[in-house]
């Protein structure tokens, strides 16, 4: 009976030794830090929930599902998935959101049913003369282009001024000088000859010369003849933001303008501690409002959401008396593509990786 009691009380000092022994292990498992090579649950969880988004548009005005035709529809829809898969494939492959936004940009540029590169509109001279800018929200460098009159596709020596020249924005001849100079394509100015964009010049013409046509009736000019403009903004896996943006102007301008689309902080802005941003429509008052800047500023010091900011600012543009949208996405993949016209070319892609494209309200 005595050495059972010895027994049990062995063991019973056994058990606590071996308890205590394993709950320091335990403890001290828990405190440790993890195996190199190894992730811990929630760092594998946000590895693999990294956000990348791509958001585009080829201008916004009056733009009317009655007076479009089916296959025209289809022909934009079409050009805007385009651009989607160009700038989307980059991002997927882990690429860069400024390659992102430039392919996607030069697609829309080679397309002659938008509003840049080969579908530039005319000026009054019946010349065209293209304008572009693209903007890094790592660094904020940014390279804007304007008043081109060979460059195939403006975005892309807008990237090379921003990388190569030590300058933001370059103009005219002494930009074309810099494009031969860095190997970027020029082409003849027929090349962005189209019969659609000449046939709207000289109805505006005809509409300044005589005022009313025919039996006394106003000529129809639409925002589709007067103006349009290109853009893409682009979230990457590392979580840079990016912004792009290119426009051959406003039909019948003088030659020399310049609207907002190469203004850094107008048409054009990107800043990774808030958002990227690429505007269209009235381009002097875009340029008024600092839109792309202003709807950052508006997130960065009153905390304002990505969609407030952009909506507070599109209505600053129409307090002005200016029409047109905006696209902007920001540091968390969050979307906004507001516009106060009749409809907006435009399109993104959702967070299951599918193509949305629309063109009306």
């Amino acid at each position: 009976m005595k050495h059972a009691r010895v027994f049990g009380v062995n063991c019973f000092f056994a058990f606590v030794f071996f308890s205590a022994a394993a709950l320091a292990l335990a403890q001290e498992s828990a405190q440790s830090p993890a195996v190199s090579g190894e992730k811990a649950p929630e760092d594998q969880l946000k590895m693999q929930t990294k956000k990348i988004g791509l958001v585009i548009h080829g201008g916004a005005g009056t733009i009317e599902r009655s007076k479009m035709t089916q296959d025209r529809e289809r022909e934009y829809r079409a050009g805007l998935e385009r651009a989607l898969a160009a700038g989307y494939e980059i991002l997927k492959q882990g690429g860069a959101s400024l390659d992102a936004t430039e392919a996607a940009v030069h697609v829309l540029e080679d397309d002659p049913h938008f509003n840049a590169g080969k579908g530039s509109v005319f000026t009054s001279a019946g010349t065209n003369e293209m304008d572009g800018a693209i903007m890094d929200g790592k660094t904020l460098s940014a390279g804007a282009v304007a008043a081109l009159k060979h460059v195939k596709n403006p975005i892309s020596l807008a990237r090379l001024v921003m990388e190569k020249s030590g300058h933001v924005m370059m103009d005219g001849e002494g930009a074309e000088a810099f494009a031969r100079e860095n190997g970027i394509e020029l082409v003849d100015q027929k090349y962005f000859f189209t019969q659609e964009r000449w046939d709207a010049l000289q109805k505006i013409k005809a509409m300044e010369k005589h005022r009313t046509g025919a039996a006394g009736k106003r000529i129809p000019i639409t925002d589709q003849d007067r103006h349009g403009t290109v853009g893409a903004v682009a979230l990457d896996k590392n979580g840079n933001l990016a912004a792009a943006t290119s426009t051959g102007g406003t039909t019948n301008k003088r030659p020399g303008r310049v609207g907002d689309s190469p203004v850094i902080g107008a048409g054009t802005y990107a800043n990774n501690a808030t958002c990227a941003v690429s505007a269209t429509g009235d381009g002097e008052y875009f340029i008024r409002a600092t839109v792309g800047h202003d709807v950052s500023t508006l997130m960065e010091y009153r905390g304002m959401s990505l969609k407030e900011a952009a909506q507070a600012v599109l209505d600053k543009v129409a307090k002005l008396g200016g029409t047109g949208g905006l696209i902007a996405i920001d540091r968390e993949g969050n979307m906004a593509l507001p516009f106060n016209t009749a409809g907006m070319y435009r399109g993104y892609v959702d967070p299951n990786g599918e193509y949305v494209v629309e063109i009306y309200k």
